[in-house]
């Protein structure tokens, strides 16, 4: 435990805390906020549900995800110091009464601290409950402080722009717009954040971010999973709602922006609208040349025969929901015109890996003879966000010798190894910027809409013309043929994750490069 500044006292209401998400997420973030001294004295994680359960057994169950799921194992000591500071509410979430007493053990909260503490009321439940929870708070006149009252809203928000709008209505009509934290955890990942400081605090690389040295920009983000428990929801979503709509827009949105004036919330976030409304929209008719989906069918990972996504649990047995997509766009403004950007995610791929590859251009003159550039290779900076973080730039040396002979070689920059510290979780960041209440890692709702935007013709497309080629790659495979198309017709190919894990669940990695 380290001694650092601490923010006012805080009550975190947690709507749904019997459920995976608070388990999983949100109370190992909050204890290891707490073993770091981020919390304030005076807090409270006071958890509602409708699961049946007295105290004893909510601390017990909320211990085991700690164990799980915290990057530092619990101590007791510590532990029961964090747990005195844990409570329980049985109640259902859509009865008023609920909330009315929910106002009332605030009230009296606030009473025994003598202070009018931060209520931040946090949604871990299905998106169908944001808006009668939302309501709910307003009837106990739990929203009216605007400047103590804060509601964090989990993705999916809403599942197309019309339902997007409606929301974002409603909660308008109870909430002011600086209250509402749309969560987006890409947006908490230490690399994600440090593509800001990356570009705008250093003069090296700003200058030759733009159309004239960028060849091209691609987003990788696969994971190893299938849907695992998840298959009613993914069945519903799919892989463009699911991942593309939100993770991979905001990463665009980081790469593509322009420099802020200052940075405070709605500045960031302006800047980040700004791409959205840039980027090209795809006409129905061109979706096939923009987009491509697939399905997982079955294969081999590690030794291991899995199923196809249409046998998983809770999956429709003909489904039509993709578990991949591919897409490409372009932001048509003076810095980017041209340049296309690449965005792949999917389910069973060989590898769980998130990155970002920026290739420049070759350069305008070779000088040296055919000999010595046999193994050149354009400039390319890779910008990876798990396994492991780090970025790494490759660029071109002479081999040594006596003839002039160049080769590819990279200069490398790993969090763990700079730092000497493990980096926090996600959640972690984004539950103290909320306590603190800086929404610059938050979802606005123009920006939400505007996300919506940019996907509902290909949303729209698929829905109307269904898959007859599902499922199209095996699992353990990079995702359908059709996406190396996708590519390959602008002259490119995607590029071989750099940062392959190596052991499940230990950041030991290796590196390649590929052509």
């Amino acid at each position: 435990m380290t001694a650092t500044a601490t923010p006012e006292a805080t009550v975190f209401v947690i709507f749904g805390a019997g459920g995976d998400l608070a388990w999983r997420k949100l109370i190992p973030a909050l204890y290891n906020l707490f073993l770091d001294r981020w919390l304030p004295e005076k807090f409270l994680i006071l958890g509602v549900g409708h699961r049946r359960q007295n105290e004893a057994d909510f601390l017990q169950h909320l211990r085991q995800g700690v164990d799980r799921f915290s990057r530092r194992s619990p101590d007791e000591v510590l532990w029961d110091l964090f747990a005195a500071h844990l409570s329980f509410i049985t109640s259902e979430l859509d009865d008023p009464g609920t909330y009315l007493e929910l106002a009332q053990t605030l009230a009296v909260q606030d009473k025994e601290w003598d202070t009018r503490a931060h209520h931040i009321f946090y949604v871990a439940t299905p998106p169908k409950m944001i808006e009668p929870i939302a309501r709910h708070l307003a009837g106990a006149k739990l929203h009216r402080d605007r400047s103590h009252a804060r509601i964090v809203i989990e993705k999916p928000f809403g599942r197309d722009l019309t339902s997007a709008h409606e929301l974002n209505r409603a909660l308008s009509g109870i909430f002011e717009e600086s209250q509402i934290f749309r969560i987006d955890h890409y947006l908490g990942k230490e690399t994600v954040q440090n593509i800001l400081a990356f570009r705008f605090a250093n003069t090296l690389f700003e200058p030759v971010w733009n159309r004239r040295y960028i060849d091209h920009v691609q987003v990788t983000v696969a994971e190893q999973v299938g849907v695992e428990t998840r298959g009613r929801f993914y069945d519903d979503t799919g892989a463009l709602r699911d991942m593309i709509q939100n993770h991979l827009l905001q990463i665009l949105c980081l790469i593509a922006m322009e420099a802020p004036i200052s940075f405070t919330a709605n500045e960031v976030r302006n800047k980040m609208v700004d791409v959205l409304h840039a980027i090209r929209p795809i006409l129905p008719e061109q979706v096939h040349h923009f987009a491509v989906r697939g399905q997982y069918g079955a294969g081999w990972i590690r030794g291991e025969r899995l199923k196809g996504y249409r046998a998983e649990d809770h999956v429709a047995p003909a489904s039509a929901t993709e578990t991949f997509a591919a897409v490409k766009f372009y932001v048509d403004n003076w810095r980017w015109q041209g340049v296309p950007f690449y965005l792949r995610t999917g389910k069973r791929m060989p590898a769980r890996i998130s990155e970002v590859s920026i290739q420049f251009r070759p350069v305008p003159h070779q000088p040296f003879p055919a000999t010595a550039i046999l193994d050149w290779r354009p400039n390319r900076l890779i910008i990876a966000i798990q396994p492991e973080e780090g970025i790494l730039l490759r660029f071109e040396a002479k081999h040594p010798g006596p003839t002039m002979r160049l080769s590819p070689v990279m200069m490398q920059f790993y969090y763990r190894e700079a730092f000497k510290i493990q980096a926090p979780d996600a959640y972690e960041t984004l539950l103290l910027d909320v306590v603190r209440g800086d929404a610059t890692l938050f979802m606005r709702a123009d920006q939400v809409e505007a996300a919506w935007e940019v996907v509902s013709p290909i949303l729209d497309t698929w829905e109307a013309i269904k898959p007859t080629d599902f499922p199209n790659y095996q699992a353990g495979t990079w995702g359908p043929e059709a996406a190396e198309g996708l590519v390959s017709q602008d002259g490119h190919n995607w590029v071989l994750p750099t940062f392959l894990q190596c052991q499940e669940d230990i950041a030991v990695c290796r590196v390649t490069m590929a052509p």
